[in-house]
């Protein structure tokens, strides 16, 4: 690469940014938070099952297993910090954590998620990379959207915006299904713990639930559980990138302009923080993976000025305007409008 071209000048920028980041101790592990969270998170855990038990056979089990879900979701974040190296140093100990989290206590699997994940963090938003943008259900693109020929998926496609947050409802279920058949399809790395801690997890949920509850009310209990985990899941990821620019397959930006064009930050404060776990600063995020989730608040300004010094623009609104958003952007979509397929803040940094 040339001194002085384009691309190296953009290249050392995100390598100045990453210096500020250094010097700012932003990368440093934080043991405490975390042992924190692991603690509090178990002990949760004992008392939602024990709480769960106590209440025995009555309808007010939907209010327990609508506490679960929140919970289940809450540990989901533990494991995608895990996922991303974020709690210790050593990548073994991160990698048993995300597992013993994941696999054993949510009942999803690691090996599933990361290779999905991965991929969305190395091309966010490009099309025919990112597999979160690949979603059989939506279409994301024009292209993708004419593509539903028979009148029932023209009518869906047409509304996906409006029933985007409904179809969220089936994504507990999706997460849980996609782990299982992962495992049975084989070709994964501990694919034999992976396996174990699914069938204790998923076994033991059920064999509690069934033996406290007769069958409708249990039914209804996971039926419940199971939604509202899907769509508080889906509500936490949806604000990051749908509904930014989408990156045509053969257009390359630079890593710093990849990952901040294509994401958004959601404003609220400490409650906010804690509700979507983090993932609220997604432009940190997708700068700095490894970076604990208590230092991303701290990093934002660092970011937002640095965007600033060197002319990308960085995106952050309030979680409410970001729903809206997100289900408009599906909307003209779904109407085939194809001005939200076009990138100009994106196409101005071609490379």
């Amino acid at each position: 690469m040339p001194a002085g071209s384009p691309r190296a000048a953009q290249v050392s920028s995100y390598s100045e940014l990453s210096r500020r980041v250094q010097a700012a101790g932003l990368m440093r592990r934080r043991y405490g938070y975390y042992w924190t969270k692991f603690a509090s998170m178990v002990l949760i855990g004992l008392g939602i099952a024990a709480a769960f038990v106590l209440i025995g056979d009555s309808w007010w089990q939907l209010v327990t297993a609508a506490v679960l879900a929140v919970y289940m979701t809450q540990l989901a974040f533990l494991g995608h910090d895990a996922a991303h190296r974020q709690i210790f140093v050593s990548g073994r100990w991160n990698e048993w954590a995300s597992l013993v989290v994941a696999n054993l206590m949510v009942g999803l699997s690691y090996g599933w998620w990361q290779s999905k994940h991965t991929k969305h963090h190395a091309n966010p938003n490009k099309v025919g990379a990112d597999p979160d943008i690949g979603a059989k259900a939506l279409a994301f693109t024009p292209e993708v959207a004419a593509s539903r020929k028979t009148p029932l998926t023209r009518w869906l496609v047409r509304r996906q915006g409006w029933l985007f947050f409904p179809l969220l409802t089936l994504e507990g279920l999706h997460l849980h299904f996609a782990a299982v058949r992962r495992v049975l399809g084989g070709g994964m790395k501990r694919r034999a713990v992976e396996g174990t801690f699914l069938v204790l997890r998923l076994g033991s949920y059920l064999a509690l639930i069934f033996l406290v509850l007769p069958p409708g009310k249990a039914l209804a209990f996971i039926g419940v559980e199971l939604a509202l985990f899907g769509l508080y899941m889906g509500a936490a990821f949806a604000p990051n990138h749908k509904g930014m620019p989408i990156v045509p397959p053969d257009v390359k930006i630079d890593f710093l302009r990849r990952q901040v064009l294509t994401s958004r930050n959601v404003t609220g404060g400490r409650f906010v923080d804690l509700a979507l776990g983090g993932l609220n600063y997604q432009v940190e995020h997708h700068l700095f993976p490894s970076m604990p989730r208590p230092s991303l608040r701290r990093a934002k300004p660092v970011v937002e000025e640095y965007c600033d010094e060197v002319g990308v623009r960085y995106m952050e609104m309030s979680l409410w305007r970001s729903y809206r958003t997100v289900v408009a952007y599906l909307n003209r979509v779904g109407l085939g409008e194809r001005d939200v397929f076009t990138c100009p803040i994106v196409a101005q940094h071609r490379l």
